[in-house]
């Protein structure tokens, strides 16, 4: 029997605080007609001071289990997709692992740039489809407003934070992820990069004060580069699933500028209405857009059973990614019940509980012990 891959959770996660356009008209030199002219964005989202990169993941996930009403320790799997870590290591999807009490899963993080999420997605679905994993995690995280430089107004109007989830469970029924296509050409990677920071250019005063811990984009040949490589990504992951544009019902695109998203339907030749955005609202939140973007899809009936999904995006690498998804999940889901809502919120407790635990005894171990 074929194991395939099923999206039967989601979930996202927006920080609470707005920067609109007229905000950003006090701090650079911009005014909002000419943001929304250009990208299509009209406010995005910023994390608080105590939220980060892990925070904003836990809390997708959070939501992503309970409508999939999975246990954490049902997980075999966690992959996070993100370019702004917590940290070099360890992994983010190792502190989100932690949070969860989701003790049987392997972790690691995935650093793809905003194609990260799909990327994501095609590995887990060909990882279930081995039979060694049943249920996958696959995060999409940023907080790209904490690498981004606030004097340049070509950048700064663009990104916000946030964050997305899916669970992706091994099912022998038709649908679920029927192809997957990844790609890059590193040849580009100087065209959307964060120049310091790693082994190359350690953190310094002077990397500091030279704002190299920010990122740097050229963006007329990232917008060159996109708007060929999303429809071509398309076509190729129809392609290899048997199925043709003809036989789209949505297309989520990674959420960048509204004019790559209208070049690319206009590029594969489908109406507007077949290709999702909410860049308005959110800017561009990176591995995190596509995730958060398929959430909305589905809470606005955009999504129904049977459905032909794709899931298209670009990034830093340069990278593309694709991944052709025949909906199978029911909808809508059912509402927990009280007595679930306690169940998961002490679950969650317990495993704050156990992992000071953890911590506590590993001190006693250490200090009571020779080598």
């Amino acid at each position: 029997m074929t194991v395939q891959a099923h999206i039967v959770g989601w979930g996202k996660y927006i920080p609470e605080r707005v920067l609109t356009n007229d905000d950003l008209t006090h701090m650079v030199d911009t005014s909002d007609e000419w943001i929304r002219t250009r990208t299509g964005i009209v406010e995005r989202h910023i994390v608080a001071e105590d939220e980060s990169t892990a925070t904003m993941a836990i809390e997708a996930a959070h939501e992503a289990l309970e409508i999939a009403t999975l246990r954490p320790t049902d997980l075999n799997l966690i992959i996070v997709a993100t370019a702004t870590p917590d940290h070099l290591f360890p992994a983010t999807a190792c502190l989100v692992q932690d949070a969860l009490g989701a003790t049987q899963a392997a972790c690691f993080d995935l650093a793809a740039g905003c194609s990260g999420f799909v990327y994501g997605v095609g590995l887990a679905a060909d990882l279930i489809s081995t039979g060694n994993y049943v249920n996958a995690l696959v995060i999409g995280a940023e907080t790209l407003t904490r690498i981004t430089d606030w004097d340049d107004r070509a950048t700064c109007v663009l990104f916000g934070d946030g964050a997305g989830a899916v669970i992706l469970q091994a099912n022998g029924s038709d649908g679920g992820v029927l192809s997957s296509v990844l790609g890059a050409d590193g040849s580009g990677g100087d065209l959307l990069y964060l120049p310091a920071g790693g082994s190359r250019q350690p953190a310094s005063h002077q990397t500091v004060s030279e704002g190299l811990h920010y990122l740097k984009m050229k963006g007329r040949e990232v917008f060159r580069f996109a708007v060929r490589a999303m429809p071509a990504a398309t076509r190729l992951v129809l392609e290899k699933a048997g199925l043709t544009v003809e036989d789209l019902s949505l297309i989520i695109p990674h959420q960048a500028n509204y004019r790559i998203t209208d070049a690319s339907a206009k590029a594969l030749g489908i109406s507007k209405d077949k290709v999702f955005s909410n860049v308005d609202r959110y800017g561009n939140t990176s591995a995190a857009s596509i995730p958060i973007a398929l959430c909305e899809a589905v809470e606005q009936d955009r999504i129904h059973r049977d459905d032909l999904v794709v899931f298209v995006g670009f990034g830093a690498g340069l990278t593309w990614a694709a991944a052709a998804v025949r909906w199978s999940a029911p909808l809508p889901t059912a509402p927990l019940t009280r007595r679930k809502k306690i169940w998961y919120a002490l679950s969650y407790r317990y495993a704050a509980l156990r992992s000071l635990v953890r911590r506590f005894v590993r001190w006693l171990v250490a200090r009571f012990t020779r080598e």
